[in-house]
């Protein structure tokens, strides 16, 4: 595992021609919000795989927008034992959570290679000051974190282990579906049946033996990484996933 890099001060990418504002699935912004938000981004830092971007119980300079790739939120036991949180995907923020309780109270490490926004945590208040519509997206993007900590209770404590799975991967299959990660109903997960029971209270035994029941369901398979919907429907169905209207989601 390594620890991050320092930020590079070069925006490889303008604000203006950032990849994800072409996402139907996020909302544009105003020209004001644009503008301020090409001033707020101090640069931006590309990561390898394994890195640790934000360390439980410390505080960072910087806040961060995924632009690229994937990362894990997580927490560590003394023992060493570890409950993966969530997983990150391109336009998430993260670091939020140590501006407003002075510290970090879980880990990022990324999954793969990843290329990230970063903003300076001093500034935050400028935000807050003079762009109200952002203020409010802040506020949006920290209550469906705490939406997504809900449903991953609701699994860890109630969920059928098949349930437990089946939300699990077409969740995270949506999510990636949103920012243009899927092709043909397939998507390239670059986490391990490892993770995904660290993920969900699961032995990786237990882990394994309940996919394999999933696949068996032809509803979906998992082989080297890639995931497939065979079955939308039927996946939807086993999860008990509540399908909703998608509405443009804000980012930063």
């Amino acid at each position: 595992m390594t620890t991050a890099a320092c930020p590079s001060p070069a925006r490889q990418v303008p604000c203006e021609n950032c990849p994800l504002r072409g996402e139907r699935a996020l909302r544009d912004f105003s020209p004001e919000e644009l503008e301020f938000i090409a001033g707020f981004k101090s640069g931006e830092l590309t990561a390898e795989a394994g890195t640790t971007l934000l360390v439980e119980g410390t505080t960072s300079a910087h806040l961060y927008t995924v632009l690229s790739g994937w990362a894990m939120r997580y927490k560590t036991l003394p023992d060493g034992r570890r409950q993966i949180l969530n997983f990150v995907l391109p336009a998430d923020f993260i670091g939020l959570q140590g501006t407003v309780l002075g510290a970090m109270q879980h880990s990022v490490e990324a999954l793969s290679d990843m290329v990230l926004c970063v903003f300076p945590r001093e500034r935050l208040w400028e935000l807050y000051r003079g762009h109200p519509s952002l203020a409010f997206d802040l506020t949006w993007i920290a209550s469906r974190e705490e939406q997504m900590l809900g449903e991953q209770l609701v699994s860890v404590g109630r969920r059928t282990a098949l349930e437990r799975i089946a939300f699990a991967l077409l969740h995270l299959f949506l999510r990636a579906e949103q920012v243009s990660l899927t092709s043909k109903d397939k998507v390239q997960f670059p986490f391990t049946q490892q993770h995904l029971a660290d993920a969900l209270g699961m032995s990786l035994v237990h882990t394994n033996k309940t996919l394999q029941r999933l696949v068996a369901s032809k509803a979906a398979r998992w082989k080297n990484r890639t995931f497939e919907v065979l079955d939308r429907a039927a996946l939807t169905a086993i999860a008990g996933y509540q399908m909703n209207d998608p509405q443009p989601r804000p980012f930063i």
